[in-house]
């Protein structure tokens, strides 16, 4: 494993801060799980939150177990593997299996086109990991009643077909034991952004067909050059996110085109923007953008000589050594790097919502075809709006796209009867999710994110409220025409989904963040001209 600085002034500030973190015997306290490094404020948390720097060796006692269930699933004839989870408790699996290339179906979403679209998948041959640290999230509590029921209704026992892994004493080993399901027990002083390693990522990618056992010799190969002061990868990266975010250098732009890791940046997401994102401080990822050069990013390349830093490893070390690094930036940015303060509030707004006869949508500011836009605006069309919208992004800000919508399948674009090759291509370009985001950076020099909603409030939720005062939101709800019902609860996932967006954008408007909610009344025509306006703005 190997972490190389590519420009001179990443590797001086880089180069300061390894300095001072040597002389303060960081290497070895971090290694070493010492639980003061962070401060006074944050010594209680991370006393409890240190336990993945021994996940390389502790999660082997994991393998024997992973290994019969796996065997016992594909005798069984259970080889569509549903995972049901948020954030922590799903990026790592996803990772892991596409860069195995192994099929692994994630359920991070209350979409409900993408959900049912799920359930319809070779419901015979399914079995389903359901994932969450604490036990109540309310995703994955929805996902599992929907399934259980599923398999009630079509005369398949739910009990051999519900895998659970979560913490012990959470609400979901009761469910295990009184629905008679598989269990496995993750360690409970692992935060979920620094679960990769542990049943979280490795009981879904196991019965996918993934190397788990060779995934933890990688992680266990790089694990004692982390107590080192110098030849330690951990450090070396550390230093650079945390020397250059001190440096003004705060945005990171994380580029994988040429890596044979498969999704990373999306991971590494989470973990850095939830670890640093508070006290009006912290590090931005931006994934899969192109850099504009401008003089706060930070351009971060796995296994490439494309950005101003270069990390090269396999995936097991890969996982261990971000994580050691984001514990090492938090400190440099004088953050605690396990709590994740301002995420409960978007949930909390959520149940609140729920429990109103009707969600308060409120009046549209201006309809623009299919698409209606709520929020202050004195824009009259949507090219106006997306201009109105870049122009109040500040000199050191970003644009965050946010979109609750069928995160697989939204901005899919037929291909016209008898087109010719230039409108297919034209057709399957407009079909990338991220088109949008493009269409919108081209329009200005600042960052520009994309995020799936619920998806990312489990990710750079934390980042966008508790992060830097620079940020302005575009947030993209759609109508729903088919919902899905969830068993024993009074709302729908059409409801939950329009909930959560609701309860996200009033955490964002409570603290002054610019934003506008575009809700699409035909979601296929919606997203169209939402392509259009932002070709126009």
């Amino acid at each position: 494993m190997e972490v190389s600085y590519r420009e001179e002034g990443v590797a001086s500030a880089a180069s300061s801060v390894a300095g001072r973190l040597v002389a303060d015997g960081v290497p070895a306290r971090l290694a070493g799980g010492d639980p003061t490094l962070w401060g006074e404020d944050a010594e209680a948390e991370a006393a409890v939150r240190l336990g993945w720097l021994t996940l390389p060796r502790s999660s082997r006692e994991l393998l024997p177990a992973l290994g019969e269930l796996a065997a016992r699933a594909r005798a069984e004839g259970l080889t569509n593997v549903v995972l049901a989870g948020m954030g922590g408790s799903s990026l790592a699996a996803e990772v892991i299996c596409a860069t195995a290339d192994v099929p692994l179906t994630v359920l991070d979403t209350t979409d409900p086109g993408q959900v049912r679209r799920a359930l319809t998948d070779r419901l015979d041959s399914t079995v389903v990991v359901v994932a969450s640290k604490s036990g109540s999230t309310v995703e994955t509590d929805c996902h599992l009643r929907i399934y259980q029921r599923l398999f009630a209704d079509a005369g398949l026992d739910p009990a051999g077909r519900v895998v659970v892994v979560t913490d012990p004493g959470s609400p979901l080993e009761q469910l295990a034991a009184d629905g008679g399901h598989e269990l496995v027990l993750a360690p409970p002083d692992v935060g979920g952004r620094y679960s990769a390693l542990s049943a979280f990522g490795l009981v879904p990618a196991a019965l996918a067909g993934a190397d788990v056992a060779g995934l933890l010799d990688e992680a266990a190969e790089v694990l004692p050059l982390l107590s080192l002061d110098t030849g330690n990868p951990g450090l070396d990266l550390g230093a650079a996110l945390g020397g250059a975010a001190l440096a003004g250098r705060d945005k990171l732009l994380l580029e994988d085109q040429l890596s044979p890791i498969f999704g990373l940046p999306d991971w590494i997401e989470q973990l850095v923007a939830e670890s640093t994102g508070k006290q009006g401080r912290g590090i931005l990822p931006v994934v899969g953008a192109d850099p504009n050069r401008s003089g706060d990013e930070l351009v971060v390349a796995i296994e490439s000589d494309v950005g101003d830093v270069r990390v090269d490893g396999p995936l097991g070390a890969q996982f261990l050594v971000w994580e050691y690094a984001t514990a090492v930036a938090g400190l440099l940015l004088e953050v605690d790097p396990f709590d994740q303060p301002q995420v409960a509030e978007s949930k909390e707004n959520t149940t609140a919502l729920l429990a109103l006869p009707d969600l308060p949508t409120g009046a549209p500011a201006f309809t623009d075809g299919p698409v209606e836009v709520y929020g202050a605006a004195t824009a009259k069309d949507l090219p106006g709006l997306f201009a109105e919208l870049l122009h109040a992004v500040p000199g050191d800000g970003y644009l965050a796209i946010m979109a609750y919508l069928d995160r697989l399948a939204a901005f899919d674009a037929p291909v016209p009867e008898g087109a010719d090759f230039e409108q297919m291509t034209d057709a399957w370009m407009m079909a990338d999710p991220l088109t949008l985001r493009t269409l919108l950076a081209l329009r200005t020099s600042r960052p520009v994110t994309f995020g799936w909603g619920p998806r990312f409030l489990h990710s750079t939720g934390q980042y966008h409220k508790g992060g830097p005062q620079n940020g302005v939101f575009l947030q993209i709800t759609g109508v729903v025409t088919e919902d899905v019902a969830v068993p024993g609860r009074p709302y729908s996932l059409g409801r939950l989904q329009l909930a959560q967006a609701l309860g996200d954008l009033a955490a964002l408007e409570t603290r002054g963040r610019p934003a506008v909610r575009l809700h699409l009344t035909d979601r296929a025509a919606g997203v169209a001209r939402l392509l259009e306006a932002a070709q126009e703005a």
